[in-house]
C-alpha cells in the first residue's frame, strides 16, 4: 500500500468521525451546571440544537417525570421566548423543609416570542431545580421539539442498551449526596475548604505563599545535594577502578 492509499484511507476514517459525532451530538440534551447532587438543588441547561436547513424551532416542551416528583422548577428568562411552567396534583404528596407539597412540575414549554432557532443555531434555556431525588441516580426529561414548518420531533426514547437510540430523550445524571445536598449553593459552588486550598496552591494568601516557597526552596536544595553527593560517589569509584588497572599495566 502506498503512501497515497494510506492518506486516502486516514481521510476519509476522520471524515467518518467527525460525520458520526456531530450526528450522535445533534439533539436535544441536558446539563448541569456545577453538580446535580441527589436530594440537592441544581441549574441546569437544556441545549436545543436546530437539525434542519429549511425550517426554524419555534417551541420546546420539557416533560418531568411524576414517578420522582420535582417540587420546585424556575425557568430563567430567555430573551424571545416566553416560558410556562405547568404542575400536576400528585397522588402521594411530598415533604420538601416540613411542608407538604400536593403538586409538583410536570412540564415546561418555551414558545418563540420575537426569536427562532434557526439552521445552523442552538439555544439554551436554564432552569433551577429543586430538589432532587434521593433514590434516583437520574431523571429522564422527554423533550418534544416543534419546527416552524410544523415539523414535530420527540426527543423521548429511553435508552436500553449500549447503542443509542434514534431520539434520545435527555438525561439528568445524578451525583451522590453529599454532606450538606440540602442547600443550593452546597450544589452549584465550591466548597470553603476547596477554595481556600486553591488558594493555597495559587500562593494567593501570603503567609501560605512563603511557606510553599520555602518548602519548595528546601526541597530543591536537598534533591541537588543528593545528586552532588552521588556523582561523588561515582567519580571515587571510577578513580579507583582507574588507579587499579593501572597498576596492573605496569606489574605487567
Amino acid at each position: 500500500m502506498n503512501l497515497s492509499r494510506v492518506a486516502l484511507a486516514a481521510g476519509t476514517a476522520a471524515a467518518s468521525v467527525v460525520l458520526l459525532s456531530s450526528t450522535a451530538f445533534a439533539h436535544v440534551g441536558v446539563q448541569p451546571q456545577g453538580q446535580a447532587a441527589q436530594g440537592g438543588y441544581a441549574t441546569v441547561n437544556v441545549k436545543v440544537p436546530n437539525e434542519r436547513d429549511n425550517a426554524s424551532t419555534v417551541k420546546l416542551e420539557v416533560n418531568f417525570p411524576l414517578d420522582h416528583p420535582l417540587a420546585s422548577v424556575m425557568p430563567q428568562p430567555v430573551p424571545g421566548w416566553k416560558a410556562e411552567v405547568t404542575k400536576t396534583k400528585l397522588d402521594k404528596p411530598l415533604t420538601l423543609h416540613g411542608k407538604q407539597i400536593n403538586e409538583a412540575v410536570s412540564k415546561v414549554t418555551w414558545t418563540a416570542d420575537g426569536s427562532k432557532i434557526g439552521p445552523g443555531q442552538f439555544q439554551q434555556f436554564p432552569l433551577s431545580l429543586g430538589q432532587l431525588p434521593e433514590d434516583a441516580d437520574q431523571l429522564v426529561l422527554k423533550a418534544i421539539q416543534t419546527y416552524d414548518n410544523n415539523e414535530v420531533v420527540r426527543w423521548i426514547e429511553e435508552q436500553k442498551g449500549s447503542e443509542e437510540p434514534q431520539y434520545p430523550a435527555p438525561v439528568l445524571k445524578l451525583s451522590p449526596a453529599g454532606e450538606d445536598h440540602h442547600g443550593g449553593a452546597a450544589s452549584t459552588a465550591p466548597s470553603a475548604s476547596a477554595s481556600a486550598s486553591a488558594d493555597a496552591k495559587a500562593g494567593h494568601g501570603s503567609e501560605g505563599g512563603h511557606a510553599t516557597t520555602e518548602t519548595a526552596s528546601a526541597s530543591s536544595t536537598d534533591t541537588m545535594a543528593r545528586v552532588l553527593g552521588v556523582v561523588g560517589i561515582l567519580v571515587g569509584l571510577a578513580g579507583i577502578a582507574f588507579g587499579v588497572l593501572a597498576g596492573r599495566r605496569r606489574s605487567a
